[in-house]
């Protein structure tokens, strides 16, 4: 009875723990809302990213966690590890955040000229538009760029929570505990790019007006959660 309660404590934990961290990281979810906005993706490419991202991020450290376990790895190690994860992905987001708005500074002063095979030239201010141009960061680069970082990016929390279960060598209870906490963070983050995507539709704003500049301000917003990150959020 007694292993039971503690099952369903660190169950809960988990999941309120995959809730919280996620809600209070806004990189968890605002990188693939302004990035979709910036490229013109549709709601069904953002949240599919955001949960391909996701399920990178938790996996990762499940993984490493599972690892650690079977190979005997004490817990300061393992969150020692981890740390070291969290302290390069800042800057590996951080210099992402830079780059792209680097990039879009360049194309919203110099917005990529298309030539059609009838002579017409004209100009693409927007990011959303579907010509490939040379200048142009496509969207697979964009997508494989994010994804590594998440892949990279650790999830510190989880491995407190399965540590206590593998040291009972309670593997169900590992797995379950790994679960849930996978669970809550993905659902999280697609949960709030699905807030935040439709929200924007409500904004007193118009984005249209700012068009040509959707990729630096895509790219200043993912800079802000990479401050954030360095702030301890």
């Amino acid at each position: 009875m007694e292993s039971e309660i503690t099952l369903a404590a660190l169950l809960a934990a988990a999941a309120t723990a995959g809730v919280y961290h996620t809600l209070i990281g806004p990189d968890h979810y605002l990188p693939f809302v302004a990035l979709g906005k910036a490229r013109g993706w549709s709601y069904t490419k953002t949240v599919f990213t955001a949960f391909v991202c996701g399920l990178a991020h938790v996996m990762s450290s499940v993984l490493i966690g599972l690892l650690g376990i079977a190979m005997g790895t004490a817990l300061g190690v393992l969150e020692e590890f981890e740390g070291s994860r969290a302290d390069i992905v800042k800057w590996m987001l951080l210099a992402f955040a830079l780059a792209y708005m680097l990039y879009g500074i360049k194309r919203g002063l110099y917005p990529p000229v298309h030539r059609h095979s009838d002579g017409t030239v004209h100009s693409h201010a927007d990011g959303g538009h579907s010509h490939v141009h040379g200048t142009t960061v496509s969207n697979a680069a964009t997508f494989w760029v994010v994804f590594i970082i998440f892949a990279f990016g650790p999830c510190e929390i989880l491995i407190p929570l399965v540590m206590y279960p593998a040291s009972q060598f309670d593997w169900a209870g590992v797995v379950s505990v790994s679960a849930v906490f996978s669970f809550a963070t993905v659902s999280t983050m697609l949960f709030m790019v699905t807030l935040c995507h439709f929200g924007l539709k409500f904004a007193p704003l118009d984005f249209s007006k700012f068009s040509r500049w959707n990729h630096a301000i895509s790219g200043a917003v993912i800079a802000a959660c990479a401050g954030l990150m360095f702030a301890g959020f």
